[in-house]
């Protein structure tokens, strides 16, 4: 929750301003964040009335942010993903009134499908890029148009983001989710409070003169979907679907969603837990799916949200 990351995090260096362009579901959160430790943000959408925007940015369009609208600017975060060709809409289009600003950080927000399939081998920041799939080689190509950008850039590679709201929760409520058995596959995740966290801290490592230009941002725990589902059903108290072998639900499958699970990786987070310091917030999807449970309001008869996490927390040490 905002409140509890407000008391680990650091604020931005005295006179700063951020600007967060694309500010969606993760921007939204390091803004609100880095607005409540007293640091001014901007954030970009590409109308004026979507929810938190201050300011238009719409490539697509040519409708651009001023020089004078991003006056006092002195970090960046891009959440802006690649155009279908593989282009970065800010460097394509804002290059030159950033480089006109007197930036002292720059992030963007990147994805660990540039490493590819590893067989589920653990990966770190040091590995070798083997994009297979298009979406994710378009992010690897706009990663190497920011490292040439000149810019003080530093890439943050996600997993899977989670958070209230979007999470396996409402799937399960829905009755959408599907119980798919594929052995030894897992998948990282992250919850959102600790992408606004982890850009926080390095924020505060980059101005401390610790900038290592590429950083995982995933919790402690990569495992299957099944156990997420299985967790959070018993947080609803909810059924699930018979358990279904991954050949026989990938018949149903659109394109995108097997792309998914054709890749298998464990994604390191020693870098940004351990050498820079960052404490998670939800180190598991238990602490992660607990919190979007709580914040999302869910209700499971009379008990109240207190027993259910104890009752399914309890369930989950017995079956371990």
């Amino acid at each position: 929750m905002l409140k509890d990351l407000v008391k680990q995090c650091l604020p931005l260096p005295a006179n700063s301003k951020l600007l967060v362009l694309g500010a969606g579901f993760s921007g939204q959160h390091v803004a609100s964040l880095a607005r409540a430790l007293g640091t001014p943000v901007l954030c970009s959408r590409r109308t004026i009335d979507s929810p938190g925007s201050n300011l238009v940015f719409d490539s697509s369009t040519q409708v651009l942010p001023t020089l004078e609208s991003l006056d006092g600017v002195t970090h960046v975060l891009n959440c802006i993903p690649p155009t279908g060709s593989g282009d970065d809409p800010v460097l394509s289009c804002l290059l030159e009134q950033l480089n006109a600003l007197p930036l002292q950080w720059v992030g963007y927000l990147s994805t660990t499908g540039i490493y590819g399939d590893c067989g589920g081998n653990w990966v770190t920041e040091e590995a070798q890029p083997h994009p297979e799939q298009p979406r994710s080689q378009r992010r690897l190509a706009c990663e190497q148009a920011w490292q040439a950008s000149g810019l003080p850039i530093q890439i943050l590679r996600l997993p899977g983001i989670y958070g209230p709201g979007r999470s396996v929760l409402q799937n399960i409520k829905s009755g959408k989710s599907k119980l798919i058995d594929k052995p030894g596959q897992v998948f990282s995740r992250i919850h959102i409070d600790d992408i606004a966290g982890a850009t926080l801290h390095l924020i505060a490592r980059a101005a401390a003169g610790q900038w290592p230009k590429v950083v995982n941002v995933a919790d402690d725990l990569p495992t299957a979907s099944k156990d997420l589902l299985s967790y959070g059903a018993q947080l609803l108290g909810r059924s699930l679907p018979a358990l279904q072998p991954f050949a026989m639900a990938a018949e149903g499958m659109s394109p995108m969603a097997r792309s998914f699970w054709e890749e298998n990786r464990r994604v390191s987070n020693r870098l940004l837990c351990q050498d820079l310091g960052y404490t998670l917030m939800h180190p598991d999807y238990h602490s992660g799916l607990r919190d979007c449970f709580l914040q999302d309001e869910f209700s499971v008869g009379n008990r109240s949200s207190d027993q259910v996490i104890q009752d399914s927390d309890s369930d989950l040490d017995h079956q371990k």
